[in-house]
C-alpha cells in the first residue's frame, strides 16, 4: 500500500498515458494485424485498470486518483462475485487476442494481466476470501498502515481520513460474513498458528483515542492551519477514531477471540481444505510461476539441503570446531557474543551493514535509483509474531523513504551472524534496489507496475544475499555460515512447505527439520512454521527464484565469455521489473543475443 502527495492531475495523466507508451513498435513497423492487436490490448489494459481502481478505492488513492478518497473497498459476496464475472469476461476477451501478431513488449503485458486475472478467478473459485489474513499480516493489520499511506495535507484529506475511519466497521462486518461463510465449509486458517495472534488487534482497542495510531496524524497538523480548524478536526478525529477504527477493531476481536479462533480447524494442511490438493497445486503454480509438482519441489529441497549442509560443515572444518554441525548450531544459538543486548544495538549493526553495502554496490550494477531507505524497527503490534526483517516500500508520492524494518523483539532470537544476509536481502541489493528501480521504469503499464511477482522478487532478493561473497560482505566465518543458514532456510522450506501440504508432516516434524538443518532461533523457526501453515506456497518462490538467476548468470557468462559484464547484467535483470521466470528467461536469452551481435560486428 502507497500514499500520494504530488499533484493529482499528473498522477492521473501518467497512470493513462502509460499503458500507451509500453508500445513499442513504430507505426512504420506495424502490420495491420498487428496494430490492430496491440490496439485491442491496450483498451483491455486501461478497462481493467480503470475497473480495479473503481472497485479499490484505496488502491485509486494510493496511484493518485482521488475521486474517491473517502471510501474503502467492498469485500461483500455479491460485490465479489461481480468482480468475478467481470474477470471472467475479460479472460474471455484476453484469450481471444492474436498473441503472435504482437510486439514483444505487448505478449509480455498480456501474459502478465492474464496471470493476475486468472489467479483472482482462482481465488474466488477456491473460496480464499474467506481466509483474509494470515500468522503474520491481514486487513486489519493493512488497515493499520492507512494513516501513512493516505494524503493528510489539507482539511479535505483529513475529513476523508476520518470518513474510512467511520467505514472500518461496516467493512469488518463483510470480512466477518466471508470468514462465517468459510467456517461453515471448512476453509480457515488452523487454530495453532493464531495462538497470541489477538495482539495484532487488541493493540487498536483503546480507551483514549489520543492512545491509537490512528490519532497520530492529528498530534502533527499542518501549521497553516487555523486554530478554529485545529480544534474542529481534533474534535471530528477523535470520534472518527472510537466510534470508527477502534469500534471495528473491538468487533473484530470479539469475532476472533469468541467465535473464529475455537472453531477453526484443527488440521494444518492446505490438502485438508475444500477441493486442498488443487488449491494447492494452483498457489504452487502461482508463486514458482513453473509447472512444478509438490513432489518435484520436494526433491529439489532435499538435494539443496544436502548441497549446502556440505558447505557448512566446510566452515566447522576451517574453524577446526570440537563437534557435529548439531552441537555448532547450539553453539551459535546460546553463545551471548552472537546477540545484540539492546534494540538499539541491533538497529545500528544493521545500518552499519547496510552502508558498507551502499559503497560497494558500483562494483555491481551500472543503475542506482534515487531513493533512499532508512533502517527502523518493526512496530510493536507487529513484532512478536513477526519475521526478523522485511522492507517497506514507500507511499507513492509521499515524502518517505523505503524502509529497511528489523525486529528488536526478543533479542536472544535475533542472531547478529544472519544480520549481514537479511540486511543485504531486504534492503541492498535486494528489495530496496529493486523497488526503487522499479518505481522508475514510468515506460510500464500500472498494472505492472504495481504488481510483486514473489519467485522474482523473493528469488532477487536470495540472489542478493549471495552477492555479499563477490561484494566481501561475510568478513568472517561466523557471518558466512549465517548467510549458509539462511540458504539453508530456504532450501527446507521447498521440503516442509510441500511436507505440510501435500505429504501430512505435521507441525513439530516442520519445526524439527528446520531446527536440525539451520541456525535460525527456536522463536523464528515457531514464527516461521506458523507462516508457512497459514500461507501455502509463498516460501518456495524464494529458493526456485534464485535458482534461475544464477542458471542465467551461469548461461550468460559462458555463452558470452569475455564480453560478459556482471553489471549489464544485474541492470538488465531489474530493468524489466516484475515478470515470471518464463519470461525472465526469454530477456535474458534475448538480451545474450543481443550482446553476441553487438561483438560480432
Amino acid at each position: 500500500m502507497q500514499t500520494w502527495s504530488a499533484p493529482t492531475v499528473l498522477a492521473l495523466l501518467v497512470s493513462l498515458l502509460l499503458p500507451i507508451a509500453s508500445c513499442t513498435l513504430s507505426k512504420e513497423d506495424e502490420s495491420p494485424a498487428s496494430s490492430r492487436g496491440n490496439q485491442a490490448l491496450l483498451h483491455l489494459i486501461d478497462k481493467e485498470w480503470r475497473n480495479r481502481l473503481t472497485e479499490d478505492p484505496w488502491l485509486a488513492t494510493l496511484v493518485g486518483e482521488t475521486t474517491a478518497n473517502d471510501a474503502l473497498p467492498s469485500v461483500s459476496k455479491d460485490d465479489l462475485q461481480r468482480r468475478f464475472l467481470f474477470d471472467q469476461a475479460l479472460m474471455s476477451e484476453l484469450d481471444a487476442l492474436p498473441a503472435s501478431t504482437l510486439s514483444e513488449d505487448d505478449r509480455t503485458n498480456l501474459e502478465l494481466l492474464r496471470r493476475q486475472v486468472e489467479d483472482r478467478i482462482a481465488g474466488f473459485r477456491f473460496g480464499a476470501y474467506q481466509i483474509p489474513l494470515n500468522a503474520d499480516s491481514g486487513f486489519h493489520i493493512a488497515f493499520a498502515r492507512l494513516p501513512r499511506e493516505v494524503p493528510l495535507e489539507t482539511r479535505e484529506d483529513f475529513e476523508n481520513y476520518f470518513a474510512r475511519l467511520h467505514r472500518f466497521p461496516a467493512h469488518v462486518d463483510q470480512q466477518i460474513a466471508n470468514m462465517q461463510e468459510g467456517m461453515s465449509r471448512g476453509m480457515t486458517l488452523p487454530r495453532v498458528v493464531l495462538e497470541g495472534y489477538e495482539v495484532t488487534i487488541q493493540t487498536h482497542v483503546v480507551d483514549d483515542p489520543k492512545d491509537s495510531l490512528f490519532y497520530k496524524p492529528l498530534l502533527s497538523l499542518p501549521t497553516t492551519f487555523s486554530s478554529g480548524t485545529k480544534n474542529e478536526l481534533e474534535r471530528l478525529g477523535r470520534a472518527a477514531v472510537s466510534k470508527g477504527a477502534v469500534a471495528g477493531y473491538r468487533k473484530f476481536l470479539k469475532f476472533m477471540t469468541e467465535e473464529y479462533i475455537p472453531n477453526c480447524r484443527t488440521t494444518i494442511g492446505a490438502s485438508e481444505l475444500p477441493r486442498g490438493r488443487d488449491y494447492y497445486q494452483q498457489r504452487v503454480e502461482y508463486f514458482t510461476t513453473l509447472p512444478m509438482t509438490p513432489e518435484s519441489i520436494h526433491e529439489l529441497g532435499l538435494k539443496e539441503v544436502a548441497r549446502i549442509r556440505g558447505e557448512m560443515q566446510e566452515i566447522l572444518d576451517q574453524l577446526e570446531f570440537q563437534g557435529d554441525l548439531t552441537a555448532f548450531i547450539e553453539f551459535l544459538r546460546t553463545d551471548p557474543r552472537f546477540y545484540a543486548k539492546t534494540p538499539e544495538e541491533l538497529l545500528k549493526e544493521a545500518s552499519f551493514i547496510a552502508k558498507r553495502m551502499d559503497a560497494r554496490l558500483p562494483t555491481l550494477f551500472k543503475n542506482l535509483p534515487r531513493l533512499p531507505y532508512g533502517v527502523a524497527k518493526v512496530p510493536d503490534h507487529l513484532a512478536p509474531k513477526y519475521t526478523g526483517g522485511r522492507y517497506v516500500p514507500p507511499a507513492h508520492g509521499s515524502h518517505e523513504p523505503g524502509y529497511y524494518w528489523v525486529n528488536t523483539y526478543a533479542l536472544k532470537s535475533r542472531p547478529l551472524y544472519v544480520l549481514t544476509a537479511l540486511t543485504l536481502h531486504e534492503a541492498v541489493p535486494g528489495h530496496h534496489l529493486q523497488h526503487g528501480l522499479a518505481l522508475e521504469q514510468a515506460a510500464q503499464p500500472p498494472f505492472r507496475r504495481h504488481d510483486y511477482i514473489s519467485a522474482y522478487g523473493e528469488g532477487w532478493g536470495l540472489y542478493s544475499e549471495w552477492l555479499g561473497l563477490e561484494a566481501g560482505l561475510y568478513e568472517n566465518p561466523y557471518d558466512n555460515f549465517g548467510r549458509l543458514t539462511y540458504e539453508m532456510w530456504r532450501a527446507c522450506r521447498l521440503v516442509v512447505d510441500t511436507g505440510l501440504h501435500a505429504f501430512g508432516w505435521t507441525r513439530e516434524e516442520v519445526m524439527d527439520y528446520l531446527a536440525e538443518n539451520t541456525a535460525l532461533s527456536l522463536h523464528e523457526i515457531r514464527t516461521e512454521t506458523d507462516r508457512y501453515i497459514s500461507w501455502p506456497a509463498q516460501a518456495l518462490s524464494y529458493k526456485i527464484g534464485e535458482l534461475k538467476i544464477k542458471e542465467l548468470r551461469q548461461q550468460a557468462a559462458a555463452t558470452l565469455g569475455p564480453e560478459f559484464d556482471l553489471r549489464e547484467f544485474h541492470d538488465e535483470i531489474l530493468r524489466i521489473g516484475n515478470v515470471t521466470l518464463p519470461i525472465l528467461e526469454r530477456v535474458i536469452q534475448n538480451w545474450i543475443r543481443e550482446r553476441q551481435n553487438l561483438t560480432s560486428r
